[in-house]
């Protein structure tokens, strides 16, 4: 399954310059783990970089000014970090499979001359087939809309960052007027709306597999904004494969489990009864109007409660479980403070939940958290926890705890994770 190695933001909200992991110019850097956890105190920025995913995956959706828009975030001005001019800018280093070439993607958003957001620049690379240094080869380049692409598996040609569209066209004739392989394999792109990304268009193109296949990673994406008065809604009985961002459907999965897996339905629901506790056996029923409802069997009652009456923790806790049962599991989970209305010795069960699916051998999801639960993070291996801190100019900096010198000999002398941070052991000195 495809994963992400490195992930890049500049000028978002607070995080003016972060980087996660390994990019294409950062290989001596390591690559996200398959479990993630960012760590920090209240306001440093844990929010905004998991709304950086969300923000990303919406301008794929909807297109950038939609975006700006969407869940709360008040436009272009309000999510670009204060007092910066430049685009708000995003790189994104993956692979597809663990021994796949690496692929990196390149956004900036600027805002036009009417004032509106607009995709400044855009950019696909890959290194070509055994070529272990140098620069990565660019397959898409996209300038204010217009550009070149490489179709096929081809790796197109080194290009200099500040090509204009004028040079570009220069160099696209200059292809076509000397035939070669490689310019049977290139083709002038002009989109009409520079309000939406290059890779929803062409990825939609079986000549561009490659971008194709980034496109269908990124829509992929999983962010969770489920919240349990959702869940606790009545939808019509009607099977859904998967669980929504928000969690309303909660039930409707169920009823697909049941009616499609019947004997996967009953080890899955026990598996995740034994990891709440108090809860013995879960099932639907049909109500008269048609409509879902999700039953809980408590350990010591004769009936069943329904969603509507279970707790906001016991809720969360099956509706995560229950994610990560799925068969056909999203590359990329984000999930933003999963500890909320959690019993804290439910925590590290559910860390460990995580990382199980992650590393699993039949390829689950990449796992990214943020969190402010000690509990959580004292099941977690200092490779897999960001430290994100504000530093005195007012914006985020992160910083892997791995890289703390002390950390991991505490961690290996059987001091747990969360309680150095508790402590105080993870923050800069």
């Amino acid at each position: 399954m495809a994963k992400i190695e490195g992930f890049q933001i500049k000028n978002f909200r607070s995080l003016r310059d972060v980087t996660l992991g390994k990019l294409w110019n950062l290989q001596k850097a390591t690559p996200l783990s398959p479990m993630s956890v960012v760590i920090g105190k209240n306001g440093v920025g844990k929010s905004s970089l998991f709304d950086a995913f969300g923000f990303l995956a919406d301008c794929l959706k909807v297109g950038v000014e939609e975006a700006c828009d969407m869940r709360g975030r008040g436009g272009f001005e309000r999510i670009r970090s204060q007092g910066e001019e430049g685009p708000i800018e995003f790189v994104v280093y993956y692979k597809e499979e663990g021994n796949a070439r690496p692929i990196t993607f390149e956004l900036a958003i600027d805002l036009d001359a009417s004032g509106r957001p607009y995709v400044l620049r855009e950019r696909l690379r890959q290194r070509r087939l055994n070529q272990k240094h140098g620069s990565p080869f660019s397959f898409l380049i996209l300038n204010g809309g217009a550009g070149i692409v490489w179709k096929g598996d081809k790796e197109g040609r080194q290009i200099d960052e500040t090509t204009t569209v004028f040079e570009l066209e220069q160099f696209f004739l200059e292809l076509i007027g000397q035939p070669t392989e490689e310019s049977s394999a290139t083709e002038r792109v002009e989109l009409s709306d520079v309000r939406k990304l290059g890779i929803a268009t062409l990825g939609a193109m079986k000549q561009h597999p490659r971008i194709s296949s980034f496109r269908r990673f990124v829509e992929g994406w999983y962010l969770s904004y489920f919240t349990p008065d959702a869940a606790r809604g009545l939808p019509l009985a009607s099977p859904q494969k998967h669980l929504n961002l928000h969690g309303d459907n909660l039930g409707n999965v169920v009823q697909f489990m049941e009616r499609e897996q019947k004997e996967r339905f009953k080890k899955v629901l026990s598996r995740i009864a034994e990891r709440i506790p108090g809860i013995d056996r879960i099932d639907t029923e049909k109500s008269p109007d048609g409509r879902l409802l999700l039953r809980f069997n408590d350990r010591g009652f004769k009936d069943p409660f329904y969603a509507q009456q279970m707790s906001d923790g016991t809720l969360k806790a099956f509706a995560y479980l229950l994610l990560l049962e799925d068969p056909s599991p999203p590359p990329f989970l984000c999930i933003e403070e999963p500890e909320n209305g959690l019993y804290h010795q439910l925590l590290e069960t559910l860390a460990q939940e995580f990382r199980d699916h992650a590393t699993g051998r039949k390829g689950g999801s990449q796992v990214f958290i943020t969190t402010h639960q000690p509990y959580f993070v004292d099941a977690l291996d200092p490779e897999e926890v960001w430290v994100l801190e504000k530093g005195e100019d007012g914006f985020s900096k992160i910083t892997r705890a791995s890289e703390f010198s002390y950390v991991k000999a505490m961690k290996d002398a059987g001091q747990p994770l969360g309680a150095l941070w508790y402590s105080g052991y993870l923050e800069a000195r």
